[in-house]
């Protein structure tokens, strides 16, 4: 079968091209791609082509499809997984295979990658429970459960201690107060809706030195829905604080039970520790690129106060699981992550302007020649355009954010690829 995909040579080399699959053998499945998220650590791939650690050496000579947050439906099943999965299951891929080479879907392979209109799932990945039932409506629902799996992930990996007993407790603390600093990005909006809609907090505050960033991430996730849930939410620019620590302490009352530093910043991780209560927990949860990154913490309060730190990155397929229960339950909407949509024919170009972020979560539909359009964008676009009116629209029905409807009518109406 021929397929069209995006495929890495090497550093700043990745090029749309048409090629042919082989066919699926007994034990590997044939996947339709529907949609597929764009994220930074494909941008790190690309910029780093063969010195990253997930892209393989010879990728010059053998090319890797990119794209990790993939969403689709299968359309073959080779003969010994008949029993198993069925043509026509809607699926989502665990790219994290947590193999000894480090190799992954959408760094590493070269039939199996997010940005390509087909792919064959090959025996490793379902050897490795990585793929997934997805029952869930909408395609870009599928796309954005892996990045909210890496941010559930980095719920759980949260903890604290009843220091009369010693006994330690995961998860963030219950009725506790939660700071994401750096927070109005796409991950730091994915974090607000989980711990909306996963956790039992009382407060959550988003900082970020951008205001529009920050007007952006308020009225994706609104302070009026989170008080429905029982939350405090609140958006900080710490932009012009003098005191940006006693600011922040003075909005929690005496500080927080836990923190996520959502930007690799060595003040920001110095000032979560400033901020944290007794027990205090901290996710340093950016991936920095500088492999010697220093950072300061007063460790007398590491010692006497207990505060703590950890750092998670990726994430399980029950972390996964769980994000596409909470979906179909309703408990969280991956649409306010969504801030554009594109077609395949625009990966490459959106890719390279990443240096640059603009917006949060971009959703790919790889059947699709559609350039990168931001959602707030449509209603001026629809002023010449009736798929962009229509689609303005829907968007409009949905407060604002990108959702299954609007998705229906895009993969229907849009120009193919």
């Amino acid at each position: 079968m021929n397929t069209k995909g995006i495929r890495l040579y090497g550093e700043n080399d990745i090029r749309l091209e048409e090629f042919q699959l082989p066919p699926i053998t007994e034990d590997e499945i044939l996947m339709k791609v529907v949609s597929d998220s764009l994220c930074a650590s494909t941008y790190k791939a690309v910029k780093q082509g063969p010195r990253h650690k997930r892209v393989p050496p010879d990728v010059d000579k053998n090319p890797v499809i990119i794209g990790h947050e993939m969403c689709g439906i299968i359309l073959e099943v080779g003969e010994n997984l008949k029993n198993q999965w069925q043509p026509g299951q809607k699926v989502v891929i665990q790219p994290a295979l947590k193999l000894e080479t480090g190799y992954d879907p959408g760094y590493s392979y070269p039939y199996i990658g997010g940005n390509t209109q087909y792919a064959v799932v090959p025996k490793i990945v379902l050897d490795r429970g990585c793929l997934l039932p997805y029952a869930a409506e909408g395609y870009y629902n599928g796309s954005l459960a892996e990045a909210l799996a890496c941010i559930l992930r980095g719920f759980k990996g949260l903890y604290h201690t009843d220091y009369t007993t010693y006994e330690r407790f995961d998860g963030a603390k219950k009725g506790g107060k939660l700071a994401i600093l750096g927070g109005a990005g796409p991950m730091g909006i994915g974090a607000v809706e989980i711990a909306c809609g996963y956790t039992d907090l009382s407060q959550v505050v988003v900082t970020d030195i951008n205001a529009q960033r920050l007007a952006y991430a308020a009225s994706k996730c609104t302070a009026a829905n989170a008080k429905k849930r029982g939350v405090d939410l609140r958006y900080v620019n710490t932009s012009q604080m003098e005191d940006v620590t006693q600011a922040l302490l003075d909005i929690s009352q005496g500080g927080f039970d836990d923190v996520f530093v959502m930007v690799p910043v060595p003040g920001l991780f110095s000032l979560a520790e400033a901020i944290c209560r007794e027990d205090g927990c901290i996710n340093f949860f950016a991936g920095p690129t500088d492999h010697h990154m220093m950072g300061a913490l007063n460790l007398y309060r590491i010692h006497y106060d207990g505060i703590h730190v950890v750092g998670t990155a990726g994430s399980i397929p029950e972390d996964m699981t769980d994000v596409i229960r909470l979906m179909e339950e309703g408990r969280i909407n991956a649409g306010v992550m969504v801030s554009h949509i594109m077609g395949l024919n625009a990966v490459e170009q959106t890719l390279y302007a990443m240096d640059t972020p603009n917006g949060a979560k971009k959703v790919c539909y790889n059947d699709l020649d559609l350039p990168l359009i931001a959602l707030e964008d449509l209603p001026e676009l629809g002023k010449t355009n009736a798929l962009y009116q229509t689609l303005a629209e829907l968007v409009a029905k949905n407060d604002g954010s990108w959702s299954a409807e609007a998705e229906a009518y895009l993969l229907e109406h849009g120009k193919k690829l």
